[in-house]
């Protein structure tokens, strides 16, 4: 039985960005794989605000994350975690066997940047991971003031998830001097997982460079050489590369402020018909997410009996909370394709759910 997916990815796929995906196979060394390579670049670059490259990996995020990590650091990491992906970051780097440092905030509280200048200050670090968009818990880091801090301690690189957050709002890369940014096809792209981006400053390139143990398969020297000529390192995932240049094409004739626009809309509209509920946000006030909601369950209602009246009755999903938040939050996702009328009618469905959901003793 199929139904429409509201949790914050994978994310619904449209029937155009499918269709997509069935165009007959191309070698992945053959010039018109070049072809196709070079012409996403532009429109990736836009998105990015940046003149740096963008590579293509046939994985998901976490591997560009984890590669990240080998390829820049020399000295120790500093983990920012304020949620259940950041936390992750953390154990990862570990696994990697590089030297790390902690920074914990409660998951729902945005990074500090005052307490990243304090752990920078130390002169312990060359480099730190951060997610902006924390879709765990919901929570949105201040983005430009994190990284004018970072900016001010040159020995640094910055390594960026903007997973979901990327195309959903303007994430100026090279204006906020980010090293490293990192992002997947699954959530604001609107695209099947499988797919990631990266996309390194020159400062990045020429750490890696100077650093052992990098690895191959996310060797962004690798990356670069292969960039250069049109290609990728090992085999992509031809499929998805061709829905992402449907996709880019849809961005472009929306209008990337219109896109941007509208996710705010859209997210505003979620927020303001669940708090007439009864509900709140979970994060920190002003610190919400533009792609997702994460509401705390102040209603002590039943999320698993009211996600089971949406499946069998509305044929949708939402997300009944994440980790140690489960039971306690329910996330619901604005982001990819949705409209005006496709959330007007989620949260209808929504509604009537809601009438029939118990609250829990």
């Amino acid at each position: 039985m199929s139904y429409k997916l509201f949790i914050p990815g994978p994310i619904a796929v449209s029937d155009k960005t499918l269709r997509a995906m069935a165009q007959p196979m191309i070698g992945h060394r053959s010039t018109d794989f070049v072809a196709l390579y070079q012409s996403l670049q532009p429109g990736l670059q836009a998105l990015a605000y940046t003149k740096d490259p963008v590579y293509l990996s046939t994985s998901s995020a976490w591997g560009l994350m984890e590669g990240a990590v080998r390829n820049v650091t020399r000295k120790k990491v500093l983990n920012c975690m304020n949620g259940a992906f950041s936390d992750k970051w953390n154990d990862v780097a570990l696994r990697c066997g590089k030297p790390a440092g902690a920074l914990k905030s409660e998951w729902g509280q945005p990074v500090d940047p005052e307490a990243v200048r304090r752990e920078l200050a130390t002169g312990a670090y060359d480099a730190i991971t951060f997610i902006h968009n924390e879709t765990s818990c919901g929570c949105m880091s201040d983005l430009p003031a994190l990284m004018a801090v970072i900016r001010q301690f040159p020995d640094v690189i910055s390594i960026v998830d903007t997973v979901s957050s990327f195309s959903a709002m303007p994430i100026r890369k090279d204006e906020l001097g980010i090293d490293i940014l990192i992002s997947g096809s699954q959530k604001a792209f609107a695209l099947p997982p499988g797919l990631s981006f990266c996309s390194p400053s020159k400062r990045a390139l020429d750490r890696a460079a100077a650093t052992e143990g990098r690895g191959y398969y996310f060797d962004l020297i690798e990356f670069q050489k292969n960039h250069e000529n049109g290609m990728t390192p090992s085999t992509p995932v031809i499929p998805l590369i061709y829905a992402l240049k449907s996709k880019l094409e849809d961005i472009k004739a929306e209008g990337l402020d219109q896109r941007h626009a509208r996710h705010a809309r859209l997210n505003q509209a979620v927020r303001d018909f669940i708090f007439a509920k009864g509900f709140k946000l979970f994060p920190r006030e002003g610190y919400g997410s533009v792609t997702l909601n994460c509401f705390a369950n102040t209603q002590n209602i039943d999320l698993a009996a009211l996600n089971k009246t949406l499946k069998s009755k509305h044929k949708l999903v939402i997300d009944g909370g994440y980790g140690k938040l489960k039971g306690k939050t329910f996330r619901i996702s604005n982001m990819g394709d949705e409209t005006d009328e496709t959330i007007a009618a989620m949260l209808k469905s929504f509604e009537s759910a809601l009438a029939e959901t118990p609250k829990l003793a």
